[in-house]
C-alpha cells in the first residue's frame, strides 16, 4: 500500500520520512536538501552554529530544493531564541526543538506563522506540546542517538503517547533502521511518519569526515553505550577512547569555556569541542553520537537509495488505516 504524505502546518512532504537534525555540522544543507528533494523533510542541525553560518546554510538549502527544510535547535542552547529568529528570518520552513521544553516557542511560531515541531519523550510533554500549539510531535525513545529524555523503548513509549495526541501528526523516532520498521510503526502503531538520523550519516551526501562514517560502520552492538553530557541528559554514543576516559572518571575539563553554548553546563568537558572533533574524524578525542542500532547498518548509500529502500520496504507491509 502506498504511503500517505506527511503534512505539518502548510507544508506537505510526499514521503512521511523526516531526517533527524544532527549537530555539529553533521546534518547541513548538503544532506537536508537531497532529503527534501526525495520527498522527505530535510533538517539542518542548528545547535551551536554561529548565527551567520546557520543563516547561510538555511539559505543554501532553500536554494537547492523546492522541498521542505527545517532546522533543529536544542532548547538547552544559550542562544536558542536568537537562533530560532535567525532561522525564521532566513526562510526556514519549520523549527524542530527538544532537549528541554519551551512554552514561548509556540508564541513565536504563531506570530511568525512558522510550524513548531516538539521532540518529546513522555505523554505529559506530548499533551502539553499539542495544547500549546505544536504543529507536529516527534516521539523520541531510548534507541535514539545523542541526548535522551527516556529509557523507554520506542514500541513501549509510542502507544502511550498515541493515546494522548489526537490533533497533530505524531512521528516515531529512535533506532529505526529499515523500511519494514517504518511500515510497522505506521501500520501497527499508528505513526504518521518516522524520523531517522543515524542511517543518514551513512550516506554519500552527509558531509562528515570519512572516519566518522567508518567508526559507525565498524561499530558492534556492544560498542554503543550511554555516556554523560554537560547538557544534563545522558547521551548515546560510540564507545571511543574519549568516551572510555569519561567512564573511567578522567579529568577532561577545559581550562576555559571556549564556546559558551549552553544555558546550564557542568563543564566536565566541552561538548561543542568534542562534537566538532568527531565531525572532523578525530576518533581518539571526538564524541560520536549514534543510534542504538547502528551496528545493523553495513553500507554507505546515497540519500535516494535510502529513500527507495525505505519506501519499497515500508509499502510492502503498510496497510491504509
Amino acid at each position: 500500500m502506498k504511503l500517505p504524505p506527511l503534512t505539518i502546518g502548510p507544508f506537505t512532504a510526499p514521503i512521511p520520512l523526516v531526517q533527524g537534525g544532527m549537530s555539529i555540522r553533521v546534518s547541513t544543507s548538503a544532506l537536508a536538501a537531497p532529503v527534501a528533494d526525495c520527498g522527505g523533510i530535510g533538517i539542518i542541525g542548528g545547535s551551536a552554529l554561529p548565527l551567520e553560518e546557520l543563516v547561510a546554510d538555511i539559505k543554501k538549502a532553500k536554494s537547492m530544493t523546492n522541498g521542505v527544510v527545517g532546522v533543529n535547535i536544542m532548547f538547552a542552547m544559550k542562544d536558542f531564541y536568537k537562533s530560532v529568529m535567525a532561522s525564521i528570518d532566513a526562510g526556514v520552513d519549520m523549527i524542530i526543538t527538544g532537549a528541554g521544553f519551551s512554552r514561548d516557542i509556540f508564541k513565536i511560531g504563531k506570530e511568525t506563522k512558522t510550524p513548531i515541531v516538539s521532540i518529546v519523550s513522555s505523554p505529559a510533554f506530548a499533551r502539553l506540546a499539542e495544547k500549546l500549539g505544536a504543529a507536529a510531535i516527534v516521539v523520541e525513545a531510548k534507541e535514539a542517538g545523542g541526548h535522551l529524555g527516556t529509557d523507554v523503548a520506542l514500541r513501549d513509549l509510542f502507544p502511550e503517547i498515541r493515546k494522548v495526541v489526537k490533533k497533530v501528526p505524531l512521528i516515531a523516532a529512535g533506532g529505526i533502521t529499515n523500511g519494514y520498521e517504518m511500515g510497522e510503526l505506521m501500520d501497527k502503531y499508528g505513526a504518521d511518519g518516522v524520523q531517522i538520523a543515524t542511517r543518514f550519516v551513512l550516506t554519500k551526501e552527509c558531509s562528515v569526515a570519512d572516519r566518522f562514517k567508518q567508526t559507525m560502520l565498524e561499530a558492534t552492538k556492544d560498542d554503543v553505550v550511554l555516556t554523560s553530557s554537560p547538557v544534563g541528559l545522558p547521551g548515546r554514543a560510540i564507545n571511543t577512547p574519549f568516551v572510555q576516559k569519561l567512564a573511567a572518571g578522567e579529568n577532561l575539563k577545559t581550562k576555559e569555556c571556549l564556546y559558551k553554548c549552553l544555558k546550564k553546563c557542568d563543564h566536565h568537558y566541552c561538548i561543542s569541542e568534542r562534537l566538532r572533533k568527531a565531525h572532523d574524524g578525530n576518533y581518539e578525542e571526538g564524541l560520536f553520537f549514534s543510534g542504538e542500532n547502528v551496528y545493523k547498518m553495513k553500507e554507505i548509500l546515497t540519500v535516494k537509495e535510502v529513500f527507495d529502500q525505505f519506501v519499497s520496504q515500508a509499502e510492502s507491509v503498510y496497510k491504509e488505516r
